[in-house]
C-alpha cells in the first residue's frame, strides 16, 4: 500500500466541520449532527409517506417476485454500478485480524457482484482465509464468477435466499469466523428479519462476528421517495421493484440480541456528501453494529 492510500485510509471518517463557510471544501464531512428543524422536517417527510403508502395487493407482488428485480438490477447495470468497499478494512479491522490465523472462513451475504468480495481477496492473497459470497440474484452470482479475480480456491459464490428455513450452504454450522452485511438487511422483508439472523446464529463459531452496516433512519434516500413509494412504516419499494428498509439502532439491537447476540458496537454514521458545483449539501444516515455470538 502507498503512503497515499494509508493517509487517506486514516484520513477515513475523520473530517468534521467546524466552520459553517468551509463545508464546500470538501466533498464530505463526517459526524454531522442535525439540528431540531431538520428532524422535525424529516419526521413530517416520512409521515406523508406513510398517508400515501401503496396498496397491499402491488406490495406483495414486489415481495414475492423480489429475486426477478434484483437479476434484472444486476443484467442492467452488471458490475458498473457500485464501487469496491475499500473503506471496509478501516470500518472493520475484525476482517484484517483474519489474516493472523491459521484458517479462518468469512461470509459476505447479499455480495453482489463483489464489491466487498474482491478487496478482501486481494488482501489475503498470502493467507488462509476462505471467502464465501451468496446473494438472492443468480445474474449477480455469475457476474462475479467471471471476474478474473475469482479464484476457487480461495472463494466459494453461491446463490441463496436467507430468508428460506433451509439455505444448504456449503459450509458446516459453526464454522464461520465473520459474517459481513453491508446494505444487505435493508432489503428483506422486516417481518423476516429475526428468522433470517437466527440462521446467521447457527453459522457462526462460537466468538465469531456480525458486522453491520446499512441504512438509517432519515437517510437522504429514505426521504427523497415520492408518493405511492411506502410499504409501510420506513419500508420502501424503489423504481426498479427493489425494496429497501431503513433503520434504528434499536431496531437493529432488537433483532440482533433478541436471536443471542452480544452487542459490540451500535453506532449512527451522519455523513454529509457534498456537491460542490451544484452547491448542494446530501445528509447521509447509517447504522454501522458489531455484534458477537457468545463464547460459552
Amino acid at each position: 500500500m502507498s503512503d497515499t492510500e494509508k493517509f487517506k485510509r486514516k484520513q477515513f471518517g475523520n473530517r468534521f466541520l467546524k466552520n459553517e463557510e468551509d463545508v464546500f471544501k470538501h466533498n464530505a464531512w463526517d459526524n454531522v449532527e442535525w439540528n431540531e428543524e431538520q428532524e422535525s422536517q424529516a419526521l413530517t417527510q416520512v409521515c406523508e409517506h406513510v398517508r400515501t403508502k401503496m396498496s397491499e395487493e402491488k406490495a406483495t407482488d414486489l415481495e414475492n417476485n423480489a429475486d426477478q428485480f434484483w437479476d434484472k438490477f444486476y443484467s442492467v447495470h452488471q458490475e458498473k454500478f457500485f464501487k469496491n468497499r475499500c473503506w471496509l478494512f478501516t470500518e472493520f479491522p475484525e476482517i484484517t485480524s483474519l489474516y493472523d490465523r491459521k484458517s479462518s472462513c468469512l461470509l459476505e451475504v447479499g455480495c453482489g457482484v463483489g464489491n466487498s468480495v474482491f478487496p478482501i481477496l486481494a488482501h489475503s492473497a498470502q493467507n488462509s482465509v476462505h471467502v464465501y459470497c451468496c446473494d438472492f440474484s443468480s445474474n449477480a452470482i455469475s457476474i462475479l464468477k467471471t471476474n478474473p479475480e475469482y479464484n476457487e480456491n480461495q472463494c466459494t459464490a453461491f446463490v441463496c435466499d436467507i430468508t428460506a428455513d433451509e439455505w444448504n450452504p456449503p459450509f458446516a454450522l459453526e464454522s464461520l469466523d465473520i459474517i459481513l452485511l453491508v446494505f444487505v438487511l435493508s432489503a428483506i422483508q422486516p417481518d423476516k428479519l429475526k428468522q433470517t439472523v437466527k440462521k446467521f446464529y447457527e453459522y457462526l463459531k462460537p466468538g465469531g462476528m456480525i458486522l453491520f452496516r446499512d441504512y438509517g433512519r432519515f437517510d437522504m434516500a429514505q426521504l427523497r421517495f415520492k408518493e405511492g413509494r411506502c410499504i409501510s412504516d420506513n419500508y420502501y419499494s424503489r423504481g426498479d421493484g427493489t425494496l429497501v428498509y431503513f433503520f434504528t439502532q434499536n431496531d437493529v439491537q432488537e433483532i440482533f440480541v433478541g436471536a443471542g447476540f452480544q452487542e459490540i458496537q451500535n453506532i449512527v454514521d451522519r455523513r454529509m456528501q457534498v456537491n460542490r458545483g451544484k452547491q448542494l449539501k446530501m445528509y447521509r444516515v447509517w447504522i454501522q453494529c458489531k455484534y458477537q455470538k457468545p463464547i460459552l
